[in-house]
């Protein structure tokens, strides 16, 4: 059986509360239910972490190499500032997506750039808390399994 690290950086703790207009009302403990239950139906392995600590993001990239077998990263503001993570992402060499729940490209100019999405399999945004489980479809389907 297949398994997903699922892996959320800085502020998404605040889902629900956060800025509602642009991440909406669903909290993180409802998205992370939510992948449970995909996981599920889905027949795969899920770990599901959040941290608004750069260095312990990394130790959970490194920590999955061996454990699982793709990871979906919405990193955060750290999408845009951290070539640790980038460079994290490359030395496990495992396929990663890059996820957003807001569509960067139409925000503000700086989150139009990505250190991430350069080491990413592909990028999912815009499409609020569903894009997690989009995510683990195209996860699942890259890795070649079928529930």
């Amino acid at each position: 059986m297949p398994s997903l690290l699922v892996l959320n950086g800085p502020n998404l703790n605040l889902l629900g509360t956060r800025q509602p207009e642009v991440y909406g009302r669903v909290t993180l403990t409802d998205i992370e239910e939510m992948c449970v239950a995909h996981a599920k139906l889905r027949d795969v392995g899920l770990s599901f972490q959040q941290s608004n600590h750069e260095g312990v993001l990394l130790d959970a990239i490194h920590d999955a190499k061996g454990k699982h077998d793709a990871i979906i990263l919405n990193a955060g503001a750290y999408t845009h500032t951290s070539i640790a993570l980038m460079d994290a992402v490359s030395s496990v060499e495992l396929p990663m997506i890059e996820l957003h729940l807001s569509n960067v490209h139409a925000r503000e100019d700086f989150r139009h750039s990505s250190y991430i999405s350069k080491v990413a399999l592909g990028v999912i945004c815009g499409f609020g808390a569903r894009g997690y489980t989009l995510a683990m479809d195209a996860a699942i389907s890259h890795l070649g399994h079928s529930a």
